[in-house]
């Protein structure tokens, strides 16, 4: 595209971004490649399923790991093309609470927006902290290759941690006009990393090969406890976490107001990568699959994070298991690094429609430093650092963190899906990207696999349950599910009136909702 070109599709999108409400404020300088690319760097395939590996050895084993990964893949699919549908209507950084607000009725339209909002920054808040904490569990994991007597306390977990977060963080802030190249830089690294883990893992093998029944077919639910059943869900953990794998594929949206043509490339993107992810996935999978070294020594490992052990035990040597392990720590980093500019953009966004306290603060565009929205982003990350606190307490927190992250970011999806089916998709009609005769039984199936996996995902991972393997999530969502309610009654229905819409554009849904044999 030309530079002419791109210029006129700008104007374009600024007009439609005033139509919805806003004014530009930030620079358009992403197309198709760099949001995909952005979005397969924030899913993580590699990462997603390899750090968080135990559980799934716990949940069942290698049945679990591809056939629920294909599972998930379908489902989520669905979703994918569910919100690309609202989005490609609605492109604006708000996301799902400004969608929310447009298609719910004059009489919810405010809460539902302002519930919505709360779940959508907690839920990015939260999956950009358990990228980040992962990251430095999967640095203990690095470590103990070389130094297999060495325990990291939780104090050294933590300072790892904030380490990776600091790593992330600086480079939001300072090379924000260069974070589209660095996309393009991960998803090369990860495309050859999963190349080179396939060939690597498939020639050395040296813990022993697998049957084609065992790498397909294999399945022991024993280790969590469970029954067989709802063991196989349990491991499903890992595959359906926002921090890992398809979770976050809605968080893009918040990024609506740096895409030129956002109605046509972000649809595109959302849908295009799933498919991407899925394949890339199957490929990543199989050849460990078929390499597994023994699975009780594997979930022996006193940091309860096997990815280090595994490979060496593959490879045969340190230096073989220490590459692997590197290419898929180098995935976490380019992931922690867009996730956190995701999620400092929807920050920003929700601040800007004062829903969050010193909203005036927090919406604030820098101008020195190529239109990155500061202070959100050090809001988000400082939320996180506290958050981190947690796992002093209780080295079960990464499994809270994953767990409130999926729940909430879900909810905060399923929410728009719900209204507009609730309204029987009148609103959609005239969407650019349209799901057509299909649209009903698309969004029925994701809203209920998302009721599903927030159901799932608030479950401890093996029974009994102690103090160590509780799950908390439920107990964080409710703690963030109190604040918000205790923030609206103070301030939030005082100030709060949804986001800013122009009169036209509110009197024309409400005319469409009106000829609607459902109403919210």
């Amino acid at each position: 595209m030309s530079a002419k070109d791109s210029a006129d599709v700008d104007a374009v999108a600024r007009v439609g971004l005033e139509k919805l409400g806003y004014k530009q404020e930030m620079s358009r300088s992403r197309g198709l490649v760099h949001i995909l690319f952005m979005t397969l760097a924030i899913m993580a395939v590699p990462y997603g399923l390899a750090a968080p590996i135990a559980t799934s050895l716990i949940g069942g084993g290698p049945a679990v790991m591809i056939w629920g990964w294909v599972l998930v893949s379908v489902l989520t699919q669905t979703l994918a093309l569910s919100l690309a549908e609202i989005c490609s209507k609605y492109p604006t950084s708000a996301g799902a609470y400004y969608w929310c607000y447009r298609l719910a009725s004059p009489r919810t339209r405010v809460l539902a927006s302002w519930i919505n909002g709360w779940l959508t920054v907690v839920g990015v808040w939260t999956i950009a902290l358990s990228v980040t904490f992962g990251t430095a569990q999967l640095i203990v994991a690095g470590a103990g290759i070389y130094y297999p007597e060495w325990i990291a306390t939780a104090w050294e977990t933590y300072l790892i941690f904030l380490g990776v977060t600091a790593v992330a963080s600086l480079f939001c802030l300072f090379f924000n006009k260069h974070l589209p190249a660095i996309d393009i830089i991960c998803a090369c690294w990860t495309f050859l990393g999963i190349l080179v883990i396939l060939i690597c893992v498939s020639i050395k093998a040296a813990a022993g090969r697998h049957s084609i029944s065992y790498a397909l077919g294999h399945f022991d639910p024993s280790y969590s406890g469970w029954t067989p059943g709802w063991s196989f869900f349990i491991g499903l953990l890992p595959v359906w976490s926002p921090a890992y794998t398809f979770s976050a594929i809605g968080m893009i949206t918040n990024m609506a107001e740096e895409v030129h043509n956002p109605s046509e490339i972000l649809p595109k993107a959302i849908t295009w990568s799933i498919p991407i992810g899925a394949l890339s996935g199957v490929v990543f999978l199989l050849p460990i699959l078929f390499t597994l070294p023994d699975v009780a020594i594997l979930l022996q490992v006193s940091s309860g994070q096997p990815i280090g052990l595994m490979f060496t035990l593959i490879m045969g040597s340190r230096a073989g298991g220490f590459g692997l392990w590197f290419i898929i720590f180098g995935i976490g980093m380019f992931c922690a690094i867009s996730i956190s500019c995701a999620a400092s953009r929807a920050t920003w966004a929700f601040a800007r429609d004062k829903a969050i306290p010193f909203h005036r603060s927090f919406s604030k565009i820098s101008p020195y430093l190529d239109d990155v929205p500061v202070n959100a982003l050090l809001l988000s990350t400082v939320i996180q650092v506290l958050l981190g606190l947690i796992y002093l307490g209780s080295t079960a927190a990464f499994n809270a963190f994953v767990g409130v992250a999926v729940m909430c970011l879900g909810a905060s999806y399923a929410m728009p899906v719900a209204i507009s089916l609730m309204n029987g998709r009148q609103d959609m009609h005239d969407a650019p990207f349209n799901l057509g005769r299909f649209g009903t039984t698309i969004n029925a199936i994701a809203v209920l696999w998302i009721m599903f996996a927030m159901v799932l995902f608030s479950m401890p991972a093996v029974i009994p349950v102690t103090r160590v393997s509780m799950n908390y999530a439920s107990v964080v969502f409710v703690g963030f599910g109190v604040i918000s309610a205790v923030w609206y009654l103070i301030n939030g229905r005082l100030y709060y009136t949804g986001p800013s819409i122009p009169k036209e554009s509110t009197d024309s849904s409400e005319s469409n909702r009106s000829t609607s044999p459902l109403r919210m």
